[in-house]
């Protein structure tokens, strides 16, 4: 009797196995699908309206056999909501070409040394008028970070226009850093309504927006790009509670290698494009087709 069910036992044994690998087998195309639809359903929403706006607002200034005389103020106001509307619609563009990039392990970085404050800088700078609501204390020895400094720009700008689309208008985000043993950590601090701990790795999924709705948030990419450039500069992007309330993302990059400073860095951009130049003046001064001159030799 045993050895009657011992060959029935082997045969459940394989079925559940196989069954556990179709399972494992099938994961990747249920995450494709869930992508698929997630991408279908910002083209069809996102995409679109920024777009209709652009359109409208051309198609108002076109005219036709009924066209309105606009005044040169109404005139000026809807280049300016075309205008706006196509650089919102490049953004989104760009940050959906960006995580098909992350996804396929294809998005090129270049490690240099950077300090804190240069990035920082930048990045207040490429918020505009709204940096001025943060609030910036950067201790005066950081030492420098390796790091891309394009894309941890995109990343603290990300961060911090989320800080600041959910801090309440008296109390402005923060921006600050600290060094920890190798690494050095950026916190971005705001005394917002927090995060759930049940959902905290569900913020970085691509169009993920926790049920924001607001026509201004774009796709849901912002937080997924911030880890997957953190990630590709070797570092890594974390949220924390704020003490109080609120939430922290904390940006934690390596140091710089000693002996490198942003000196040196300065010297290799300086030199290439230094040779850069030269090699411009060689192509305008000998076109392509055009022999070299004959050169004179002294004593041949």
């Amino acid at each position: 009797r045993v050895l009657g069910a011992f060959p029935l036992q082997v045969a459940a044994a394989l079925r559940t196995q196989r069954h556990a690998e179709q399972v494992q087998a099938s994961k990747p195309l249920r995450e494709a699908d869930r992508t698929r639809t997630a991408l279908l359903r910002a083209v069809s929403h996102d995409l679109r309206t920024p777009l209709a706006s652009a359109k409208a607002a051309v198609s108002s200034l076109r005219g036709g056999a009924d066209a309105i005389e606009w005044s040169e103020e109404d005139r000026t106001e809807l280049l300016a909501t075309a205008d706006e509307s196509l650089d919102r619609l490049a953004r989104l563009v760009d940050n959906l070409l960006d995580m098909s990039r992350l996804q396929a392990g294809a998005l090129p970085t270049t490690a240099r040394t950077v300090g804190v404050d240069d990035i920082v800088a930048r990045t207040l700078d490429s918020i505009g008028p709204d940096s001025d609501l943060i609030a910036v204390s950067l201790p005066p020895d950081l030492p420098e970070i390796s790091a891309d400094t394009g894309l941890l720009e995109r990343v603290l700008v990300n961060l911090l226009e989320n800080a600041l689309h959910h801090s309440p208008a008296d109390t402005p985000p923060l921006i600050t850093a600290s060094q920890h043993l190798d690494r050095l950590e950026i916190r971005i601090i705001d005394r917002g309504a927090g995060l759930p701990k049940e959902d905290r790795e569900q913020v970085f999924q691509p169009f993920q927006r926790l049920g924001d709705t607001s026509n201004t948030t774009g796709v849901g990419l912002g937080l997924a790009l911030a880890r997957g450039f953190t990630e590709a500069m070797e570092g890594t992007l974390t949220p924390e509670d704020t003490p109080g309330g609120g939430l922290t993302m904390v940006v934690s990059l390596p140091l710089a290698p000693e002996g490198a400073s942003r000196s040196t860095s300065a010297r290799a951009d300086a030199a290439m494009a230094d040779a850069a130049l030269a090699d411009a003046v060689h192509a305008q001064m000998h076109p392509a087709g055009t022999p070299p001159e004959q050169t004179e030799t002294v004593g041949g």
